[in-house]
């Protein structure tokens, strides 16, 4: 028999997103029961309510403000919990434990919720870091922006699923690939002639693209600055403010994918970015219906690019932009998909495409914005 006892006071919109956060960590098909809980801790001392979800490879631990009677810990059931403090009227709700019952309180609304003991919750793992490096939120969030798109989605691919990230007191580098495309973002974080901080740690690991998109979520609406970094072999944490979030590393060797960027070009094609959006965007309607492949015929006479695409028997369709291009005239082909993917990610106005031959790799940077490579595979043309 458990003998427990808690009992705090919270407004119904900050408990409601409290338990949004956290059950983001909680698994979706549980092999435990406590697995598919939120661990509440109420702390008298300190007036605080802590949420924890953990699905055994991310986890996310948040404090928010609340009343606290009595302090206390249990486990609730994340859906249920979340799904009826989420339609409770915008009051203070009362919670009041019991043994492992909870009760829900709400002006005339009252709900009983069965819980698990805390014991039977997984502890969050313990990063073994000396130190902690401190990253601006603003440029991890662009950098995340720019690069969680190329990351490979196939389960298969393992380490693919992951980002490659490379960050110091001076710059950050993050990589992502899913064997046909590859995004990198470099960024300096440090204003050129301004002295780094000095005894900072240094990060470079494979975090998995889910970790990194639960980052985003749990950086966007918060006002901090920058956000403290700790990682060893096997774990990295990442805490702001009063969230943190915890996560597994992705094992095995990352590509060198320095290698894969062409170091010199013999064709270079500047265009209008949001133009080109919107040609894509066009051509697209018909390319979804074959193979989703657009072809570009690149007149280096003319200074034009023509987008076309050919569905026999069905409908066929160009957009003709104006551009600069220097090098000779080719025609060269790739996924329409893939090449708006990474148009969509970059704020510059203007956009330039280097490539080699046909059948080599191109490369798409965006000019007087964030430095990025978005390295895409042509596909080859048959007549």
């Amino acid at each position: 028999m458990f003998w427990l006892a808690m009992k705090f006071v919270c407004p119904q919109n900050q408990l409601t997103g409290a338990i949004a956060l956290a059950s983001r960590a909680v698994a979706a098909r549980p092999d435990r029961p406590a697995l598919a809980g939120v661990l509440l801790v109420a702390d008298l001392e300190a007036q605080t309510l802590a949420l924890t979800g953990f699905n055994l490879e991310v986890g996310i631990h948040l404090t928010v403000a609340a009343a606290v009677k009595e302090s206390g810990e249990l486990v609730l059931p994340a859906k249920l919990f979340g799904d009826i403090v989420s339609r409770l009227p915008e009051s203070d709700v009362t919670v009041t434990v019991r043994e492992v019952t909870a009760v829900l309180a709400c002006g005339s609304s009252r709900y009983e919720i069965q819980g698990l003991p805390a014991a039977e919750f997984e502890d969050l793992p313990v990063v073994d870091a000396q130190e902690t490096l401190y990253l601006p939120v603003e440029k991890l969030l662009e950098g995340l922006r720019a690069s969680l798109f190329a990351a490979a989605t196939d389960e298969t691919k393992q380490v693919l699923r992951g980002v490659r990230v490379t960050a110091s007191a001076e710059r950050l580098e993050l990589a992502a690939t899913d064997g046909h495309r590859l995004a990198v973002v470099e960024m300096a974080l440090v204003e050129p002639g301004a002295e780094a901080p000095v005894a900072m740690a240094n990060l470079e690991a494979t975090i998995p693209v889910r970790t990194l998109r639960e980052l985003e979520r749990m950086l966007m609406p918060l006002p901090e600055v920058a956000v403290a970094v700790q990682c060893d072999r096997a774990q990295v944490t990442f805490a702001s403010g009063d969230r943190r979030l915890t996560s597994r590393l992705l094992d095995g060797a990352y590509p060198n994918y320095r290698q894969l960027l062409p170091a010199q070009f013999e064709r270079e094609v500047t265009l209008e970015r949001k133009q080109l959006v919107a040609a894509l965007e066009r051509v697209a309607i018909l390319a979804d219906r074959k193979n989703n492949i657009v072809k570009l015929t690149i007149d280096a006479i003319a200074q034009e690019v023509k987008l076309s695409v050919e569905a026999p028997d069905l409908a066929n369709g160009s957009e003709t932009l104006t551009v600069q291009a220097s090098g000779e005239s080719i025609d060269i082909a790739f996924n329409v998909r893939y090449l708006l993917d990474g148009l969509k990610v970059m704020d510059a106005a203007e956009v330039q495409l280097r490539l080699n031959g046909a059948v080599q790799p191109a490369v798409l940077q965006p000019l007087g914005s964030t430095k990025m490579s978005y390295l895409i595979m042509p596909v080859q043309i048959r007549s």
